[in-house]
């Protein structure tokens, strides 16, 4: 389908064409689903982005679509260690991933590898369309533009803090502005510190310094001291000067490529959902930059609901799609627990409070357990969504990759939004199911769903299999 496409009908219309927006509509462009995305800015990707970080887990997501090399081979910097405080690391080495480690890289190079995969699958992009009103009827919504009117069946809201989606279905977004006047910018550094990415924190002000490896830093800066408005300018001794309180150093930055400057808040909508109309990634839930999780999340929202959305286009049961704010609400309540607890860290006034701070830090992450479980919440990977009365204690729980029968991995199967069926004597391949045999057996059955994670599990039973896929995955 063109990229400039204007039939007025779609199955489903994403609104906004982030990250978020982006890997959703590739999901269901590749399931068959007739896929508008509506995108207020112009055809241009910016380089302007806070976004920096790929987690372990939202990198299994790319490999489980086939676009973790692709991503690669852009570049960026994969780092085993998160630096805290002082000499506090979080250890991602130990990830029980494929990819057990944080990868640095900007966030329009990821929205350039989403948006070709939306494209070659099918996905419309229009570019220069603003919402102005959304109205639902006779479960037919219809979509207010700047450009005129358009219909679909489903309506996603993927455009963020902001969203014109939210509010035309009348979604409060309660919270509050955590942090004022941080700065971001990309530059170069003359004496790069000795660790990447590195935050330390001192005498008001804290720093978050990490190599792009394409000779760039990000820099996210505040100052207790400075603080200004948005809108305005950042100048290079503001971001000097935030660096000398936090690490000493200024590393010997120089040469911008780009700055910015804004408030961070934390916000959560307290439901995901209305009618045909539903909101993910920072149009439904907002958290500081510690941590580097916000889109990560979105995109994990977005892996949870494109499988769904499709399932049901498709003839699985219309209460499926309830399950995506049961599962992902909670996640986003999490994250902003986590994000707001580092943010909250690197803020503290007193300075014997930051010393113990760093001190308590340096402890709590050489005992193994903690650490993993610190790995686990950031990168994602300890993810897990619970399972109902009855149902096996795997339900819910993140698939980890394994080897199967045939030379295949399991995340390669998923590709193309399909269920994976291991070990099971039953026949199950089909147009969105395929049946697999891992290399080495634990003697349990399984459904793997489209986003990685077991939806049903148990002792062998094809029957049971099969009613779990009539429900879960259409005709």
């Amino acid at each position: 389908m063109s990229e400039y496409a204007e039939d007025q009908k779609s199955q489903v219309i994403v609104v906004g064409a982030g990250p978020t927006g982006l890997l959703l509509a590739g999901d269901l462009a590749e399931a068959g689903v007739d896929v508008t995305v509506l995108e207020k800015r112009g055809a241009e990707l910016s380089n302007l982005s806070r976004a920096f970080a790929v987690h372990a887990r939202t990198l299994e997501v790319l490999d489980a679509r086939g676009l973790a090399d692709e991503l690669f081979a852009k570049g960026g910097n994969k780092v085993e260690r998160l630096g805290l405080f002082g000499r506090a690391q979080v250890n991602m080495s130990g990830l029980d991933s494929r990819f057990p480690y944080l990868l640095m890289t900007p966030q329009y190079q990821v929205e350039e590898v989403l948006r070709d995969r939306a494209l070659r699958a099918g996905a419309a992009i229009l570019y220069g369309r603003e919402v102005t009103g959304i109205d639902q009827r006779d479960g037919i919504v219809t979509v207010h533009t700047d450009e005129g009117e358009r219909t679909a069946a489903y309506v996603v809201g993927t455009d963020g803090v902001h969203s014109a989606v939210r509010r035309a279905i009348d979604v409060p977004f309660p919270g509050e502005a955590v942090l004022k006047s941080i700065m971001l910018a990309d530059v170069k550094l003359d004496r790069p510190p000795k660790r990447s990415p590195a935050i330390d924190a001192g005498d008001g002000a804290f720093c978050f310094v990490a190599d792009f490896a394409d000779g760039y830093w990000r820099i996210i800066a505040w100052n207790r001291r400075d603080q200004q408005p948005d809108d305005a300018p950042v100048e290079m001794e503001e971001l000097k000067e935030a660096l000398r309180f936090s690490f000493g150093d200024d590393f010997g930055m120089r040469d911008a490529r780009w700055v910015s400057r804004f408030h961070s808040d934390e916000r959560q909508a307290p439901t995901y959902r209305k009618g045909n109309v539903f909101i993910a990634g920072d149009a439904a839930h907002c958290h500081s930059p510690a941590g580097g999780m916000g889109m990560n999340t979105g995109l994990q929202d977005a892996a949870n609901l494109s499988w769904k959305l499709a399932a049901v286009l498709r003839g699985a049961d219309p209460s499926l799609l309830d399950t995506f704010e049961g599962e992902r609400h909670p996640v986003g309540e999490a994250v902003l627990r986590t994000s707001g607890a580092m943010v909250r860290a690197a803020a503290g006034r007193s300075r014997v409070g930051r010393l113990l701070r760093t001190v308590a830090l340096s402890t709590v992450v050489r005992l193994g357990p903690v650490m993993a479980k610190m790995a686990g919440q950031i990168s994602g990977i300890a993810i897990h969504y619970g399972h109902g009365v009855g149902e096996h204690r795997e339900v819910g729980r993140r698939a980890r990759d394994t080897d199967l029968v045939g030379g295949k991995r399991l995340y390669e199967r998923l590709r193309g939004g399909r269920f994976v069926v291991l070990d099971s004597a039953g026949e199950f391949d089909g147009e969105h199911v395929v049946d697999e045999a891992p290399t080495e057996s634990d003697g349990l059955a399984r459904v793997i769903r489209p986003d990685g994670y077991i939806g049903w599990a148990g002792t062998d039973d094809p029957e049971a299999i099969r009613g779990y896929l009539a429900a879960h995955a259409g005709k």
